[in-house]
């Protein structure tokens, strides 16, 4: 069957109608005729995959990785990365123009910086001696020995895995030491750099995978933070304690809780490495510790995971109302989902994109939120 691909869905899939019912489509992008083939029928939608490309468009390229067609990890090696940019840019318009119903958004141009070999983690599966990368959608290993997106000395350390009892194996590397975890580390943790602090990162802990972006989206936290003249800042959902310990120069106190055991006992020893002794970390779900989240703060930087904010946390944010909101999103339908939710009290200033995971469909956001309340 023909079609011609009207426009890309937020998860880089070609969409055209077929008898009137929206059809995605795999490997297609905007302006293409291509041939398909469906692979699912529903009673609201279908799914395709693309079997030729008849008119291809100018934005094309010839993917990088030869796995790119049949492994999960990369949605958008197909794309052009200029296009892949602006693709987000336009995505989270969309989605915060539909769901978070807030008129005059203002986005900001999207920050990024190389398409490949950013990542310093990458978690390998094994199942029946084979050891690679999950196909798409799927649990069937594709055997590799060497991933684009991650850095040039880990691929190093793919090569040299081992066949092991482990059912996922986690490599890391630590940006400017080189430091690796391994499945054969008799370290425990490694250290690694964003910008001149240092920090502690476990096999197991949250860590941002990108270090060059992650620098870029902290220097402008630490701006906001700076022109905003904020004291005392909650860091929730705080990880490794990263966001908190980089800013803790500029603020008199940071609070930062968060339900990782492993991650809040890096984020004490990164205290202590970079001697931030304003810093005090707090074990436990936020939604389970609102009364450590006071009124004594006046900025709450909020990095939640891919699902948003619990009610309990919105709830206890409404009421003490702090100046300033800075929430880091990797999802722009749960951001948009919190704001509703946020815009009785706050106004937002801006959300900028960052491209922290190149040649996927994610996309992270920092949104800027100012209190309604008079100064």
């Amino acid at each position: 069957m023909k079609v011609e691909i009207e426009k890309l869905d937020h998860y880089g899939r070609g969409i055209t109608k077929i008898n009137d019912k929206i059809c995605f489509v795999e490997n297609a992008l905007k302006e293409e005729i291509v041939e398909i083939e469906i692979i699912k029928e529903t009673k609201k939608y279908i799914l395709a995959t693309t079997t030729k490309i008849i008119k291809q468009s100018k934005d094309r390229v010839v993917p990088s990785c030869p796995c790119s067609n049949v492994c999960g990890g990369c949605h958008l090696s197909h794309l052009s990365f200029e296009q892949e940019n602006k693709f987000k840019e336009q995505k989270v318009t969309e989605i915060l123009e539909k769901f978070a119903k807030i008129k005059d958004i203002t986005i900001k141009n999207i920050v990024y910086d190389k398409p490949y070999h950013y990542r310093n983690k990458i978690t390998l599966h094994q199942k029946e001696n084979k050891i690679g990368l999950y196909a798409k959608k799927t649990n069937t290993i594709i055997p590799i020995k060497n991933c684009l997106l991650v850095t040039e000395k880990l691929n190093d350390e793919i090569k040299k895995v081992l066949p092991s009892k482990e059912e996922n194996i986690i490599l890391r590397i630590g940006n400017k030491t080189e430091e690796i975890l391994n499945q054969n580390s008799k370290r425990e943790t490694i250290i690694s750099y964003i910008g001149n602090k240092k920090y502690q990162v476990s096999k197991q802990s949250f860590f941002q995978v990108n270090s060059i972006i992650t620098e870029k989206l902290y220097d402008e936290i630490k701006s906001i933070v700076k022109n905003r003249n904020s004291k005392n800042v909650l860091d929730l959902y705080c990880g490794t304690g990263t966001i908190g310990i980089y800013i803790s120069d500029i603020v008199d106190k940071v609070l930062g809780i968060e339900s990782c055991k492993e991650a809040v006992e890096d984020a004490n020893s990164n205290k202590e490495l970079n001697n931030a002794t304003n810093c005090i970390y707090k074990l436990g779900k936020v939604e389970d510790l609102t009364k450590e989240i006071t009124k004594e703060y006046d900025t709450a930087i909020i990095d939640p995971p891919r699902s948003g904010l619990h009610k309990n946390v919105v709830e206890k944010l409404l009421e003490i109302t702090p100046n300033t909101l800075i929430y880091v999103s990797c999802d722009p339908v749960t951001l948009a989902r919190d704001l509703n939710l946020l815009k009785d009290k706050y106004k937002i200033e801006y959300i900028r994109p960052y491209n922290m995971f190149p040649r996927t469909y994610h996309v992270e956001c920092v949104c800027v939120l100012n209190s309604n309340k008079p100064l």
